[in-house]
């Protein structure tokens, strides 16, 4: 007997059955998240502002993987195998798809995912507006989310045949599927998980928790995520997605500079490159 959550969960069936092809291998590292946990509390402080774990995730992630070629790509074709670069130019420049989790209309727990635009370029305050319109928004308004009906409403034949359609094309992939993915349960006692979104990358946050750290042959407390890392090997191999992640685990040890986060730019909150009528999250079908 179908019910309405076998219904709403269509959408991740189909992508769950496109990502068979994918050869997932998964990392993880401990980050310490002092100073970061540092820039929150003095952003609270400064405005009242609130800035998300993840935000910071996004933004360090959207720097890495834009001057990293390996990270940004997709594999395609059997017969001939190769890979091919995703566009990283344009309006939108690095996306990163994010993975929510919604309570649908019914009552029914699912999730849903938007593409965040320019992560390479955008301030932490403009990553921070797209999270929470993406978070706190009604699911039925959010970017994407006609597709997701659509693909519910199709006989399941059908539906995965259009999600595979839907992504054939480089420039397509980028804007329905990401540049790189991010998941976070670090709203739950999760330390560790893997998830695969579809990219070649993808990062998957746990909570952030006090652990015992060694600092100058001391010991002591520090705030520590465990961050996972699911890479595609079809795309990349483990010493490449190895330095991805050292790269961003060193972008969030390292976090310095004012409110924005950043070396040698002007605090974002006071208005750097604010967010245009043109820049919104967009939808994905997985």
């Amino acid at each position: 007997m179908k019910t309405s959550r076998d219904r709403a969960r269509r959408h991740t069936r189909h992508f769950l059955t496109w990502a068979r092809a994918a050869a997932p291998v998964h990392l993880c590292a401990d980050v310490d998240m002092t100073r970061v946990e540092q820039h929150r509390a003095a952003a609270r402080t400064a405005d009242g502002g609130r800035f998300s774990r993840v935000s910071y995730l996004l933004y360090a992630a959207g720097r890495v993987v834009a001057v990293r070629p390996e990270a940004r790509a997709l594999a395609r074709g059997r017969l001939w195998p190769r890979t091919v670069p995703l566009p990283v130019r344009g309006p939108d420049g690095v996306t990163a798809k994010l993975a929510l989790d919604r309570t649908a209309p019914g009552g029914e727990r699912i999730v849903l995912t938007s593409v965040l635009p320019r992560m390479d370029t955008a301030t932490l305050t403009e990553i921070q507006t797209w999270v929470d319109r993406c978070r706190d928004g009604d699911p039925r308004s959010l970017p994407g989310a006609a597709a997701v009906r659509l693909l519910t409403r199709l006989p399941p034949p059908v539906g995965e045949l259009a999600f595979r359609l839907g992504l054939r094309a480089p420039a397509a992939r980028a804007q329905r599927m990401g540049t790189f993915a991010v998941s976070s349960l670090g709203h739950r006692a999760v330390d560790v998980f893997h998830s695969y979104g579809g990219t070649a990358v993808t990062f998957c946050a746990g909570r952030t928790a006090e652990r015992a750290v060694v600092r100058d042959g001391r010991v002591t407390a520090a705030p520590v995520m465990r961050l996972g890392l699911t890479f595609d090997h079809r795309v990349l191999d483990g010493a490449a997605a190895a330095d991805v992640l050292d790269g961003v685990v060193k972008r969030l040890e390292d976090w310095h500079g004012d409110l924005s986060g950043t070396r040698g730019e002007p605090r974002d909150r006071a208005g750097l490159r604010p967010t245009g009528a043109g820049d919104r999250a967009r939808g994905t079908l997985g």
